[in-house]
């Protein structure tokens, strides 16, 4: 039996809900990020126990299916954004290789339900990371750029600019009080 989780977004979520899981007795084959495969199936009341022992912890169980696909595709990204991504990613190939649906309804269904299109929420990724690193200060900015894939620091820096209002060196200066959890992108 499979679950789908919601926020799962580091290995910490997942041990997290791996240590959540024992505490309740569940058996489980593995968990990655927002997804269980459980031993056994679960009855209602077990189902509504973890459900609730997880949202305690800022998890929540996904029954709707479009909230399962949306989960899905944002753990792709969230996943392919802390890993770095290669010069000449594509990110219908890499949604359309792990999902196994036709891109343009998963990208209609996300855009319904999230209000923003799947690349706009992974530029929006993207640029959170790029803060991180930012404040971090272990590499140039022109690493950054080519981590994340962008083809040149002045790419990254232009959309940096457009989603915060400000540029890098700008953000830098200012600290990192601006960043946002990646789960709230």
């Amino acid at each position: 039996m499979k679950l789908f989780v919601k926020n799962m977004v580091c290995p910490r979520c997942i041990m997290s809900v791996e240590n959540i899981l024992t505490e309740l007795g569940v058996k489980y084959r593995s968990v990655k990020l927002g997804e269980v495969d459980l031993t056994e199936k679960l009855n209602k009341e077990e189902i509504r126990a973890l459900d609730n022992r997880l949202k305690q912890v800022g998890f929540e169980l996904l029954s709707d299916p479009s909230a399962k696909l949306i989960e899905q595709v944002k753990n792709l990204l969230i996943e392919k954004v802390q890993e770095g991504i290669e010069n000449h990613f594509s990110l219908q190939k890499h949604l359309k290789d792990h999902i196994f649906k036709d891109y343009s309804t998963v990208s209609k269904v996300f855009s319904q339900v999230e209000g923003i299109t799947i690349e706009q929420y992974f530029i929006r990724q993207k640029i959170e990371k790029a803060k991180e690193l930012l404040v971090y200060n272990e590499m140039p900015l022109s690493d950054i750029a080519f981590f994340l894939g962008y083809s040149s620091s002045q790419h990254l820096s232009g959309q940096f600019k457009q989603i915060t209002g400000m540029t890098p060196t700008q953000f830098k200066a200012m600290g990192h009080g601006l960043r946002k959890p990646i789960d709230k992108v």
